[in-house]
């Protein structure tokens, strides 16, 4: 059975910019640390995946650590990090339900396609399942958001680029490895799904766009909706012919043998 797998931030919707920097940010002052970081200084902690890894980059911070009286031992900072990090989810799941996390384009029309073909349709992401399952809802709506499994969070002990979370969603869904696409956003989620073993198709964000993704079968600037300028393809060294805006034949064809004629 073909199968379609989604990262969550980046590809759902632009939650990084609009909803997990802001969420950061948030959750430094009301827990008075003296921290904020700019789009720029978050763009850097982007290389590190997950957010609790994120939090846990500031004990790097000696003045910080100092300043904010965090713990010597590993058990005191391990519990402290779980603070910090529920208020952040929490500030971001608000932004997500007040509508200030957009949804990007062509995420709802390609998988409600997907999944009226018959597809199996999953998440995988690196953030909290909380705020994964916030925005799957907000993006393609939470009567279809309610049948699609969600890979989150802690559910495995390695964050992308280790291939763990999609091992994972292959195992328990029973999925054939050649018949299931990735969609991603970036360089850290490329190297995770194609170390386990899948194509992957990039939609790049706005913190990914100059990041490399050689192995990628397709890259595009936006899945596309009908409402909007034609999608741009930058690079496509697979079988589909992209129009306008992607359609599931386009992704079927990302499952197929390199054609002859793509560019890279």
């Amino acid at each position: 059975m073909t199968a379609l797998v989604l990262d969550c931030d980046g590809v759902l919707a632009d939650t990084e910019r609009h909803g997990h920097l802001p969420a950061f940010n948030a959750a430094f002052r009301e827990h008075g640390l003296p921290v904020c970081w700019d789009e720029q200084e978050y763009g850097r902690r982007l290389a590190i995946g997950g957010g609790k890894e994120r939090l846990a980059s500031l004990f790097a911070d000696e003045d910080l650590v100092r300043a904010a009286g965090v713990p010597d031992d590993a058990e005191g900072r391990t519990a402290l990090l779980q603070q910090w990090h529920r208020t952040k989810t929490a500030r971001f799941t608000e932004l997500v339900a007040q509508g200030l996390v957009p949804a990007r384009p062509g995420v709802r029309r390609l998988v409600t396609a997907a999944c009226e073909a018959g597809w199996t349709v999953a998440v995988a992401s690196t953030s909290a399942e909380a705020s994964v399952r916030a925005v799957l809802s907000q993006a393609v709506g939470p009567e279809l958001a309610a049948g699609i499994p969600v890979f989150a969070g802690d559910v495995v002990p390695a964050k992308k680029p280790d291939p763990a979370i999609y091992l994972l969603a292959v195992q328990r869904l029973g999925l054939d490895p050649a018949d299931t696409l990735v969609i991603e956003d970036s360089r850290n989620g490329l190297v995770a799904a194609t170390a386990a073993g899948l194509a992957c198709l990039i939609t790049v964000s706005s913190y990914t766009a100059r990041e490399r993704f050689d192995e990628a079968v397709l890259v595009v600037n936006e899945l596309g909706d009908p409402d909007r300028s034609p999608i741009r393809v930058l690079a496509n060294r697979g079988a589909a012919r992209p129009g306008d805006q992607l359609e599931l034949d386009d992704l079927r064809a990302c499952l197929r043998l390199p054609g002859s004629g793509g560019t890279t």
